[in-house]
């Protein structure tokens, strides 16, 4: 069966003056997934998104959402969508609930009001509250419950529990999870490693500008990067062991124990322990947290040797 592409992007270019935020960005989004954009602040995200939405125009580069291009009919792509932006804007003078009725009406009073209650239970959000007095923390559930009311075929999300405590990014999670069982596609921005690994689908990684790596989010985590931890029945000296391609020790004790992390096959290093006697093995999967910091100190060695 085909897969609808949702989101394509091709060579997307994107200058802010002398600045270029965008190098050529490349991206396809399949319909009823879950993407999570990873990459340090001003890689490119925030922009990515804005241009998506024709909240600004790339200098380059080809891009259709839904099926659409952006620039040419931005109305017809928002009509479809709920947006969470990094920066949320409210007018400050009115009520949550007013605010909320407001963005419904703009879009044709598709939200089921009984469904928004429910959302702002969940979130333990009053909509009896002006915004001006609500927490940033208050004003981001709001940012979310207006992303998600009108039940939208496509979410873009950018940096959706920043500023949540702990409970609340859950059930935000849960939230977003469900919008994707009823059919929606969800693009979302986050520096919160651990909640990517948890709901995405896959995972694509902007550096300076340039999507460097797509890749579903199991088999990223399961390849690559390994701990591995051993213990020896006598000592055993550590050269021993660093002289193995991609193997670096992380903690070692007096040569009877030691943490290991292994870049690419374990074959070398199976063979290597072999000539020790071994009591003890233990390999750890790494999590997406350890890849992206390992990856990216891979890179900025990279950069400062050039």
């Amino acid at each position: 069966m085909e897969t609808t592409i949702v989101i394509y992007a091709q060579g997307l270019l994107k200058s802010y003056g002398r600045i270029q935020a965008l190098r050529g960005v490349d991206l396809e989004v399949r319909q009823g997934e879950i993407f999570g954009f990873l990459g340090p602040n001003g890689a490119g995200k925030t922009t990515t998104i804005r241009c998506l939405l024709d909240l600004i125009r790339p200098n380059g580069g080809a891009l259709r959402v839904l099926g659409i291009d952006p620039q040419a009919n931005p109305v017809a792509v928002r009509s479809r969508m709920g947006y969470l932006p990094g920066e949320l804007h409210f007018d400050e003078g009115m009520t949550v609930e007013r605010a909320l009725r407001y963005l419904n009406k703009l879009r044709g009073g598709r939200a089921d009001w009984s469904y928004v209650l429910r959302l702002a239970e969940r979130l333990d959000l009053n909509l009896k509250m002006a915004i001006r007095n609500l927490s940033k923390g208050n004003k981001q559930k709001m940012g979310v419950l207006q992303a998600l009311m009108h039940r939208p075929e496509l979410l873009l999300l950018d940096e959706p529990t920043f500023g949540l405590d702990p409970l609340v990014q859950q059930e935000v999670l849960r939230m977003v999870a469900e919008a994707r069982e009823q059919g929606a596609t969800i693009f979302f921005s986050s520096h919160i490693l651990s909640e990517v690994q948890e709901i995405a689908d896959r995972v694509g990684i902007i550096r300076l500008g340039k999507v460097v790596e797509v890749a579903e989010t199991a088999s990223l985590i399961n390849r690559s990067l390994r701990r591995v931890h051993l213990r020896f029945r006598a000592p055993v000296d550590p050269r021993e062991l660093t002289g193995v391609p991609g193997v670096t020790i992380l903690f070692q004790d007096d040569g009877l124990s030691a943490t290991l992390q292994v870049e690419g096959e374990m074959d070398a290093l199976i063979k290597k322990i072999a000539a020790f006697q071994v009591v003890d093995m233990e390999i750890e999967r790494p999590s997406l947290e350890e890849i992206f910091l390992a990856y990216y100190e891979r890179e900025r060695v990279r950069v400062n040797s050039t």
